[in-house]
């Protein structure tokens, strides 16, 4: 049997798992969790331990046919200004509940689209930001950016406030594909954007891409693989795109017929992650790669590789504090989501209250098995010993599972006494694999492919 054929048949194209950037995923909050829970754990933070914030900015004067995320068109700046408002507001609940003297050691900015706001409002959204959460000495503030969305006014303003990394969004630069996902970027607008960013200072550049896009072929995306290493990005994510139109209405512009089949889409994918890694760039996780010197490389090499929503990170925080419409908050007790619906969002924050909507509360099985899926996903590996050395002794549950694992995917995946890994021929496999140590996967939630 052909290496794909095996793949196949243990789930490759058929399986419907979870990205696991949080354990639990998000289908598993309640709305018991909301609030109340949010001041409590936000009160009762350790003020000596930095914390991440992400910003979420849920506009956009495009709506990208591919794009899932939460997002609202507009022709007008007048709800995005009424929108930091609201921000400002939350962040002066934040002010009067967090512990004094708590810094910010990580913030990012994302959407929808970031770079909608003008100079003004970017100066006034950061300022509001460092004034309730100072940044400590070591802070990183990354940006999600539209290269058809911001000019040099708003990257100078954005080096100002101390942006540090610029995550470019492309996708692909192919004009049919394109056309298709309904964003249309041509590489020298791109181009530009990231001469400005480098010429104000920007130390680090990431790109996002994605494959398994509508009339993608082979020599569309080796092409545009081409154009993002002529760009020379210090980072790389490779994502596939998920389609899951029952979830994002704007992808049922996205017709079936055009997206590549599953071989194909699984070719892809190898295409580009092989010409990256024969650039120099080192695969780190599953889809992402960066450059040696860079510090998610650095992270993945040292063993502190970590999984959030903005997939993988080299953020030491333990705390993340989401804030804006849909926004999820990671505490030291469990997750928080902010109400998704922008309307919603603002009208508990207009109400003298945090927006927390829904969420969940960790207990010790999860906090154990939320770890054992993001050794996995990070590291493909799970070893007992050093889950024993943070967990105790509760860790042997993870055993039976491993002795599943093991028995399911055969030599894709070695078990030796307390470690088991997963081997290179294998690691398209991954996230099934990491759903096997999760206690929640009779939720009824509908996945992406795990391909």
């Amino acid at each position: 049997m052909k290496q794909i054929d095996r793949l196949g048949s243990l789930g490759l194209f058929d399986a419907r798992v979870p990205r696991y950037t949080s354990y639990p995923t998000a289908p598993v909050f309640l709305p018991q969790v909301g609030a109340t829970q949010q001041a409590a754990a936000l009160a009762a933070l350790d003020p000596d331990d930095p914390v991440s914030v992400y910003i979420h900015i849920p506009f956009c004067e495009r709506l990208c046919w591919f794009c899932a995320c939460r997002t609202q068109g507009t022709q007008t700046l007048a709800p995005v200004e009424a929108y930091i408002g609201t921000l400002e507001q939350e962040l002066t609940l934040l002010r009067d509940i967090l512990p004094r003297g708590l810094r910010m050691g990580r913030m990012h900015w994302g959407g929808g689209t970031p770079t909608i706001l003008p100079p003004a409002l970017i100066h006034r959204l950061a300022r509001a930001v460092k004034a309730v959460l100072p940044p400590a000495d070591d802070c990183e503030f990354s940006v999600e950016i539209d290269p058809t969305m911001v000019d040099r006014a708003k990257i100078a303003a954005l080096a100002a406030e101390g942006m540090s990394r610029a995550s470019i969004g492309i996708q692909d630069f192919d004009p049919l594909v394109q056309q298709a996902i309904g964003r249309q970027q041509p590489f020298d607008v791109t181009r530009a954007c990231v001469d400005d960013l480098r010429a104000a200072g920007i130390g680090s550049l990431n790109a996002d891409l994605v494959y398994g896009l509508p009339h993608q072929t082979a020599a569309r995306l080796a092409d545009t693989v081409d154009k993002v290493l002529d760009l020379a990005p210090d980072r790389i994510a490779l994502f596939g795109y998920a389609h899951v139109p029952w979830m994002s209405k704007r992808q049922k512009l996205i017709k079936d017929a055009d997206l590549p089949g599953d071989r194909d889409r699984f070719a892809l994918a190898e295409l580009a992650a092989e010409r990256f890694r024969t650039a120099g760039l080192e695969p780190i996780g599953i889809d992402h790669f960066a450059r040696t010197g860079d510090g998610l490389a650095q992270a993945a090499r040292s063993g502190h590789l970590r999984r959030n929503f903005q997939g993988y990170v080299d953020d030491r925080c333990a705390t993340l504090i989401g804030l804006g419409a849909s926004s999820i908050s990671r505490l030291p007790g469990g997750y928080i989501q902010n109400a998704a619906a922008t309307p919603a969002y603002v009208q508990r924050i207009e109400a003298g209250a945090l927006a927390g909507a829904r969420g969940h509360m960790l207990g010790a099985d999860d906090l154990l098995r939320a770890r054992a899926i993001e050794m996995v996903m990070c590291d493909f590996r799970l070893d007992l010993g050093a889950m024993r050395q943070a967990f105790g002794p509760r860790s042997e549950v993870l055993r039976a599972d491993m002795t599943r694992t093991a028995e399911r995917f055969g030599d894709l995946v070695r078990l030796d006494g307390d470690v088991m890994e997963i081997l290179p021929e294998g690691r398209a496999l991954t996230r099934i694999i990491a759903s096997a140590f999760d206690a929640y996967n009779d939720t009824g939630a509908r996945y992406s492919q795990a391909s």
